[in-house]
């Protein structure tokens, strides 16, 4: 990671208790022990404080997070992070840094940031219900619900579902989607998604219902042939953002900034802006997405707040 923007991470106890090693940082109880966001900024005015503010997310859920070699966190989640951390520091000055802290899912998230003892997420699945808890920017990226499955399994059709043990995870919104799509379907719970995939592997259930593009993104990792996603087109489709605690106002444009200035970048091809989003979505990403879709969306989240510069002003002409 560059010295003018890093996302760092460290020593990490998750929920389960679970230890993580992903570099030089405090316990996880820093996180438990973090004073609630109730004033409006709080988030900003803690960080002015301590120097930090705290994102975070699964710590396995590629193309979003995942650990690299030398157990640091990377992903397009912890690149959009490198970007926000570096418009902290134009807001802040240079000691603020963000710090990534690894939970088990969705819900966790959420609840951490909710309540004020996390500062920030990336790669939230947009609902109301949640919308009702924290704040979010802009989209970030477009996904859904979809099932993995064997092949020879359930075919991702609702009757294929019935009397199936389908794994989903605890709260999340697979878990509260399954009933009303098979409601003979046997939801089988885990805490993250990467134990409900193990558990696909190990043919305990006949399918994984949860977000397509992490299911994706774990089938790639983990060279899952033989499974499928399924159906072509998901159940529920929903927009992926970054969240932050209510009434962060200052945070939140400082969020929407660094997204707006990627997408900008990717736009009009700068090779900081590009290294930052080819390598987990794209022809060649972690995920495939041609470049033109990719584009299109970039494109279509920038004219729903402002007109695009994609070319910089031609010089004044001389005397």
């Amino acid at each position: 990671m560059d010295s003018s923007a890093a996302v760092t991470a460290g020593p990490i106890r998750s929920l389960r208790g679970r230890v993580l090693v992903l570099g030089s940082l405090a316990c996880f109880c820093a996180l438990a022990a973090a004073p609630p966001a109730g004033a409006a900024d709080a988030v900003l005015e803690q960080a002015a404080k301590t120097g930090e503010v705290l994102m975070v997310g699964p710590a396995d859920s590629p193309p979003l997070v995942r650990m690299g070699p030398k157990g640091e966190p990377e992903g397009y989640a912890i690149d959009l992070a490198r970007r926000i951390d570096g418009q902290l520091k134009a807001e802040l000055g240079a000691s603020v840094r963000i710090r990534f802290a690894p939970v088990d899912n969705a819900t966790t998230t959420v609840e951490a940031v909710a309540s004020g003892r996390a500062g920030l997420a990336c790669g939230v699945a947009f609902s109301w219900e949640r919308e009702q808890l924290v704040d979010f920017s802009l989209p970030i990226g477009l996904s859904g619900l979809r099932l993995l499955a064997r092949s020879g399994g359930p075919d991702g059709s609702p009757a294929s579902l019935a009397g199936q043990p389908i794994a989903v995870v605890e709260g999340s919104l697979g878990a509260g989607v399954l009933g009303s799509l098979e409601p003979s379907a046997r939801p089988v719970s885990f805490p993250s998604l990467p134990q409900a995939v193990s558990a696909l592997e190990q043919k305990r259930v006949a399918g994984v219902l949860g977000d397509t593009n992490v299911l994706a993104g774990l089938r790639q990792e983990r060279r899952l042939s033989g499974t499928a996603l399924v159906p072509e087109q998901p159940y529920v489709s929903y927009g992926v953002g970054c969240i932050v605690p209510e009434n962060n106002s200052r945070l939140l444009n400082v969020v929407n900034l660094a997204i707006a200035s990627l997408f900008q970048g990717y736009l009009e091809g700068r090779p900081d802006a590009v290294a930052a989003v080819a390598p987990w979505f794209g022809p060649t990403g972690v995920l495939t997405v041609p470049d033109e879709r990719v584009r299109t969306f970039f494109e279509s989240v920038l004219l729903s707040r402002e007109g695009l510069v994609l070319v910089a002003p031609a010089p004044a002409p001389g005397p």
